[in-house]
């Protein structure tokens, strides 16, 4: 019976008994290592692939809805375009505006240098047709010189009214002092009579355009 024992055991290296002994009781871990219930609580990314797993699959995240926040943010971004879009619409339609007003404004000021004259160009045309009838009645031999005098002076009143109505002003200085404003004096010369600085006689009569001196008049000046 003892050899029989001896035997089993030389066999074995060890007792059944012994070995089921070291299996139940393990013992405490080496020192330094952790245990697995620390290295599930101190692993984030373990815990995350563990709820992971119980969750969701990556494919149906990225096809979840997006949150709350996230439909916010994208109405935000939406109302601010389209606002831009608008306010982009203005500023091009307030360029065109301006564009169109600037054209307009260079329009009106090239057809003044053009057409600033017409009004009195349609009160010298009936002066014309009286001047051409007149040469036209002189040129007869039995024309009467009465008449075409007559024809004439009222030509002259016709273009003087003219003139009035366009602002042009006569300068007949005549007995007047002598105004280097509005006179160029020809000549000084002694005059009995007269004070000196007068003016004598008018040789050209001056022109004032509605009050602005356009040409001056030509006088002689008492010394």
């Amino acid at each position: 019976m003892g050899t029989e024992q001896k035997t089993a055991t030389e066999a074995g290296g060890q007792p059944k008994s012994t070995r089921k002994a070291k299996g139940r009781g393990a013992g405490p871990p080496p020192f330094g290592a952790q245990s697995p219930s620390e290295v599930t609580s101190s692993d984030p990314t373990a815990e995350e692939t563990m709820v992971e797993g119980e969750g969701l699959s990556p494919a149906e995240v990225a096809a979840a809805p997006a949150p709350a926040a996230d439909d916010e943010l994208v109405k935000a971004l939406e109302t601010s375009q389209r606002e831009l879009d608008e306010n982009r619409d203005r500023l091009l339609r307030a360029q065109a505006e301006l564009e169109n007003l600037r054209k307009r404004a260079q329009r009106d000021v090239e057809n003044a240098h053009k057409f600033g004259i017409e009004r009195f160009v349609s009160e010298l045309l009936p002066v014309r047709d009286s001047m051409e009838l007149g040469l036209i009645a002189s040129r007869d031999d039995g024309a009467d010189v009465a008449k075409v005098r007559e024809g004439f002076e009222l030509t002259f009143r016709m273009l003087s009214t003219a003139m009035e109505k366009s602002g042009v002003e006569e300068v007949n200085p005549a007995g007047a002092r002598f105004d280097p404003e509005f006179h160029q004096a020809m000549s000084v010369q002694e005059v009995e009579g007269c004070e000196s600085g007068t003016v004598t006689t008018v040789v050209q009569k001056g022109y004032l355009l509605n009050g602005r001196l356009v040409r001056p008049a030509l006088v002689m000046v008492a010394k």
